[in-house]
């Protein structure tokens, strides 16, 4: 028969009032006592890959080693991106362990002064300062304890006599708080089925990475072929490095959705020269391209990096002269046919991105043109952009204006037919100052329903709304484009 408490032996009683207060507060501390983290740090990197997007855009895979008790841990993952999206991020076991994520954190809140000084706003602090009263040379140290009332331009400081403000001396803090860290962390709260050293991959995606293409083409002397080395420039202003990492590249525009909010720009250095390695390796990714290269490198935070993408000797190019017009003189109705326009001759060089040398996808960037001078100094002569430009495809350079070369665009006649239907009539002439003969492309954007009624040069209708003529200027010479056009 079970006895109740009363009937229980004195001493028995006794012994379980003071076993049971501290058996709960043994359990009590034991689920209240805060987790241990367990520090990871850049050092324990095994092996680092790189996967840039142009788009300041990155995805980072790490392989670290790490030591994780069986069941619940708190790991501390430093020199992360500083500017990682959090919710990309993933942890996997690579040595058969079982992880499971309970919770993760992103803490950016890194160490500063004026931080640490934020933090113990409220709290006490031990603050220096120095009696010169027996002379400067031997000042006599004073500490004494103050609390931190406010840290907003500038700090107010109560102690047990005074407020002060400006104090001319320095604090000692107690500690750093936890919430402050010198590197971005990502904190991981999971459980693993194994106790250990194992290797765990974390993947993330991160901005402030990105890449673009830079090209350097050397004209040859009789402008007929050129030169082209191809080099990707990679930018880090992402708050961490990556040593020794595994790089690739993805040249293709990737949809994102658009975050709301900008993210920070960082100064940026300037790396030394590179020297010259072998083109990347390139395969076909999705709908995109992926190079990859060759060897591992080091990309430092804030720094700006080149590497060898491509290069190409002896490509044919052609140069082409071009003179454009304007819409708007066939829209109004003029009375003074005698009015001039004075147009520049814009210079192209275009090639064929075809087999050969090229015969390879060209991601967008920057095309700089070189050419030598008779005592053998390259000198730039133009630069332009293209675009994600894929095999077989036309690369056209617009490098700047015809300095010898210029054209005269006036309206000799106009008439209204109808309502709706006018007749114009041009005359171009073309002026070349050069030495050699030229052939300039001539380019007018007639609007609507239009008929050539006459012209000296015979037309190609190149559009809907635009006609072109190919027109041979003699060396030293003129020439002149006439033509009558029905506008409706």
């Amino acid at each position: 028969m079970t006895q109740p408490f009363s009937a229980m032996p004195h001493k028995l009683f006794s012994s379980l009032l003071l076993c049971l207060p501290l058996g709960l507060a043994a359990t009590q501390a034991a689920a209240q006592a805060p987790l241990t983290e367990t520090v990871s740090r850049a050092e324990d990197r095994k092996a680092v890959a790189v996967t840039i997007y142009n788009e300041s855009l990155a995805l980072i895979r790490e392989e670290r080693e790490v030591n994780l008790n069986a069941g619940r841990n708190l790991l501390a993952l430093r020199e992360v991106s500083g500017q990682i999206k959090p919710e990309t991020a993933s942890l996997r076991s690579l040595s058969g362990a079982r992880l499971t994520l309970r919770e993760q954190n992103f803490d950016f809140d890194l160490l500063t002064p004026g931080k640490l000084l934020d933090k113990y706003v409220g709290k006490t602090v031990t603050v220096v300062s120095y009696d010169y009263t027996k002379g400067r040379e031997h000042p006599a140290e004073v500490r004494e304890q103050a609390t931190v009332l406010a840290n907003n331009s500038g700090v107010v400081l109560k102690f047990a006599d005074r407020i002060e403000t400006n104090f001319p001396g320095r604090i000692i803090y107690n500690d750093v708080p936890a919430t402050l860290r010198d590197r971005p962390t990502l904190v991981v709260d999971l459980d693993s089925n194994k106790a250990g050293a194992q290797r765990a991959e974390l993947s993330y995606l991160s901005g402030g990475l990105g890449w673009k293409a830079d090209y350097v083409a050397s004209l040859a002397d009789d402008e007929k072929t050129l030169d082209l080395a191809g080099w990707v420039t990679l930018t880090n202003k992402s708050g961490a490095a990556y040593e020794n990492a595994k790089l690739q590249l993805v040249a293709g525009d990737v949809n994102r959705v658009r975050e709301d909010f900008a993210e920070p720009m960082g100064r940026m250095k300037m790396a030394a020269a590179p020297a010259a390695a072998p083109p990347m390796a390139r395969e076909q990714l999705f709908e995109y391209h992926l190079y990859t290269l060759g060897q591992p490198t080091t990309l430092r935070d804030q720094q700006t990096k080149q590497v060898a993408l491509l290069s190409a000797a002896r490509v044919p190019v052609q140069k082409e002269y071009r003179m454009e017009g304007a819409a708007h003189w066939y829209r109004q109705d003029m009375r003074t046919p005698e009015r001039g326009d004075k147009r520049g001759v814009e210079v192209f060089i275009q090639f064929d991105n075809k087999d050969g040398d090229l015969g390879q996808p060209l991601p967008k960037g920057s095309v700089r043109v070189y050419k030598k001078d008779k005592e053998g100094r390259p000198l730039f002569i133009g630069e332009d952009s293209i675009g994600h430009t894929p095999k077989n495809e036309l690369v056209r350079l617009k490098l700047g204006k015809a300095f010898d070369i210029t054209g005269n665009w006036k309206r000799t006649d106009f008439s209204r037919v109808a309502d709706t239907v006018f007749e114009t009539e041009v005359a171009i002439e073309i002026s070349n100052a050069k030495t050699e003969p030229v052939t300039v492309r001539v380019v007018e954007p007639v609007p609507g329903d239009w008929t050539m009624l006459s012209e000296s040069h015979k037309h190609i209708k190149s559009s809907a709304s635009s006609a072109m003529w190919d027109i041979p200027v003699p060396a030293d010479g003129k020439t002149t484009l006439k033509y009558r056009v029905r506008v409706k």
